[in-house]
């Protein structure tokens, strides 16, 4: 059976007096740094200095120092800058500065399973990866509640490597929605899937698919955009609120009718396969050489090519202008 956390499942005292170290002050770094300073924890908070993010965390009333300098203070030096320079910034920031006792915390374990990071035994290794973006884990943390997370230990050389996960789980508010326990393992091989077969590439160019299939047949972009991609939101909200199952009892009898008979005929057992082969080139590390090298060998141009053939594509040029009709106070 799956083991769960609740809130009242936890107390932060076992960490209430180890400082936390957050590196960096993206998305997650900012929302996870905030909400464990409300929470009553020691937070301190290691940049670049100079970077973008140095006044805004000091505006935000944190303590603001070098990696360096963050890493040799901190009790637990939790990681939230992007996957792709961890690597280079342990190697000449943290690992330095990583003693014996110390926690390495993070929010997605890729570093630490391909070993990007090869971090030393004499330290813990944990996982806090809440299931939503940033501006969503502080959002609902001022509103009293919480995003789920799933946490994890890799290595537990303290004896106090679930308290230091499960207390900062608390401190960022995921225990007020809950918590699932997972491996480090679990969460990248299911993370990279999701993002790849389903969350961002399936369901982006299902959608590119079926504008395509509408305009070819002779029917207006704008139509087809309304139809395929603005409507596809409200639907998406019902099965998170709802399921699967509640979604279809909150459309129209045609709808579902049409929708439970024809749905299988897109997303047929070919699909199923083919998902089944992007998974198996996550599990045996295909997709982590090939992202590797590509990265090494172009940095944040490797996706250049693929936006700029979406950026030129019909659904986005309608799109744009759509979006200027529904929100013309937004800007892309």
């Amino acid at each position: 059976m799956v083991k769960t956390w609740k809130d009242s499942d936890i107390s932060l005292d076992p960490i209430k007096d180890q400082t936390i170290g957050i590196i960096g002050y993206g998305i997650q770094g900012d929302a996870q740094a905030n909400n464990l300073k409300d929470s009553g924890l020691k937070v301190i908070v290691g940049l670049k200095e100079g970077g973008s993010s140095w006044n805004k965390a000091k505006n935000d009333g944190h303590e603001v120092m070098s990696v360096a300098e963050a890493c040799k203070k901190a009790d637990i030096i939790h990681i939230l800058i992007p996957d792709m320079v961890q690597s280079k910034v342990y190697k000449d920031e943290i690992e330095p500065n990583l003693s014996e006792g110390k926690a390495l915390a993070f929010s997605h374990a890729a570093a630490i399973y391909w070993g990007w990071i090869k971090a030393p035994d004499n330290v813990d290794i944990i996982m806090v990866a809440p299931k939503g973006p940033g501006s969503k884990v502080r959002e609902t943390y001022l509103d009293g509640f919480g995003t789920p997370s799933i946490v994890a230990v890799e290595q537990d050389k303290t004896g106090r490597a679930w308290d230091r996960t499960l207390g900062i789980a608390k401190g960022i508010g995921s225990a007020r929605a809950g918590l699932i326990k997972t491996t480090f393992k679990e969460e990248v091989e299911t993370d990279w899937f999701g993002e790849q077969a389903d969350l961002c590439g399936g369901s982006a160019s299902m959608v590119v698919n079926a504008f395509e299939t509408l305009v070819e047949a002779g029917y207006q972009p704008e139509i087809a955009y309304f139809e395929v991609l603005h409507e596809l939101k409200l639907i998406v909200d019902m099965i998170q609120k709802y399921g699967i199952n509640g979604m279809w009892r909150r459309v129209s009898e045609t709808a579902r009718y049409g929708g439970l008979t024809r749905g299988p005929m897109v997303m047929n057992k070919q699909n199923k396969e083919e998902m089944k082969k992007v998974l198996q080139r996550i599990q045996d590390g295909t997709f982590n050489k090939e992202w590797l090298s590509e990265y090494e060998k172009n940095g944040k141009n490797a996706f250049d090519k693929y936006m700029k053939q979406l950026d030129s594509h019909q659904i986005e040029q309608v799109g744009k202008q759509m979006r200027k009709m529904m929100w013309p106070d937004s800007t892309e």
